[in-house]
């Protein structure tokens, strides 16, 4: 038995390249706070959680609290029954999701370094590299949009995923901006679109006739109605052929159930910050056995966070859809060991 010594934390702020904007809000840095845990022995590993637009009530000094509260309930635990600490976190602390899920991506690190196991090989060998979207944030300033634009397609995107809000001639006008610059300067160029909770049933259909107007190609629409609207998306699953992507609505197993009984969506998006590792995979798990898509997907977080998502898509393989451009949003290359990145590539190395 190797028990748990220290818990440890840390803020990190960080400006964004660009404002980050949804139907949701606005945020113009990333604020996370970065989670370690040390063994007796030496071994340790370390999460991240981060805040969100979405998620408003789990601030910083929320997960400082709990952070603070949980040191003293875990210290002493071995490290080999991390995962039960964890489903008893998260029955104690049943709001504080992101923050135990962070914990729980230390821990989880923690456990491969004391039987030195590498996190880049534990998950599988499915695929050696991702390629991720980009997110083109919600901007009503032209200049701003283009900036942005021309910075990702000088990275090399070929995948972009637009945040829109729900107001549709103003959303139709974005993305008709968008597609043609992507027509000029980018071949065989995928359009997603992202709602973040901001539609309503009605204007979701009014949105749906004019995209089939315009005969604009959109490969998916993800969270379109607010994550507790069940009923608006039953109604809207017949509205048209794009393939509707449930986020917010799924943050637990029970949720992703709810979903498939109640035929919701066509697939779900999986963020390791708001479900944790072990949830994630049984989410994941029901959604492969009801043939439902899977996208892997992302809070803004650094490299810490981001890399238990790319580590855990690439070793299974289960994903339709990579939506781990978090980092691009920061200034610098990201790193981590173990992955390389080069424009919206991962290459893996495993040992």
């Amino acid at each position: 038995m190797i028990p748990i010594e220290d818990v440890r934390f840390r803020e990190v702020s960080r400006p964004l390249r660009t404002p980050f904007s949804t139907s949701l809000g606005r945020k113009r840095d990333l604020r996370s706070m970065l989670v370690s845990v040390r063994l007796a022995g030496g071994a340790s590993g370390t999460g991240e959680v981060p805040t969100s637009i979405a998620f408003k009530a789990e601030t910083l000094s929320v997960i400082r609290r709990v952070l603070v509260e949980v040191r003293e309930t875990i210290r002493g635990s071995s490290i080999e029954g991390y995962s039960e600490l964890v489903d008893r976190l998260r029955i104690a602390h049943p709001s504080a999701f992101m923050t135990v899920s962070g914990l729980e991506v230390a821990l989880f690190r923690a456990f491969l370094a004391s039987r030195s196991i590498r996190e880049s090989s534990y998950w599988g060998d499915r695929c050696s590299g991702l390629e991720t979207d980009i997110t083109i944030p919600f901007f009503t300033d032209e200049q701003r949009l283009d900036r942005w634009i021309d910075w990702t397609i000088s990275r090399g995107f070929k995948t972009y995923k637009l945040k829109v809000s729900g107001e549709v001639e103003q959303d139709m006008a974005i993305l008709s901006r968008l597609h043609r610059a992507l027509e000029k300067r980018v071949p065989g160029f995928v359009l997603r679109l992202d709602g973040n909770q901001g539609f309503t049933p009605a204007t979701f259909l009014a949105m749906i006739r004019r995209l089939e107007k315009s005969a604009m190609a959109i490969e998916l629409f993800e969270q379109p109605l607010p994550g507790d609207d069940l009923r608006g998306y039953e109604k809207i699953r017949a509205y048209g052929s794009i393939p509707i992507i449930l986020d917010e609505t799924v943050l637990r197993l029970s949720d992703a159930r709810r979903a498939v009984e109640n035929n919701l969506c066509d697939g779900m998006n999986i963020k390791i910050a708001k479900s944790g590792l072990a949830e994630s995979m049984k989410i994941a798990a029901l959604a492969r056995e009801s043939d439902k898509r899977l996208m892997i997907g992302c809070m803004t977080e650094t490299m810490v966070g981001l890399s238990a998502a790319v580590f855990l898509a690439a070793g299974t393989g289960y994903f339709d859809y990579i939506d781990l451009d978090g980092s691009h949003f920061l200034f610098g290359k990201p790193t981590y060991p173990d992955i390389t990145t080069q424009g919206p590539f991962f290459t893996i190395t495993r040992g």
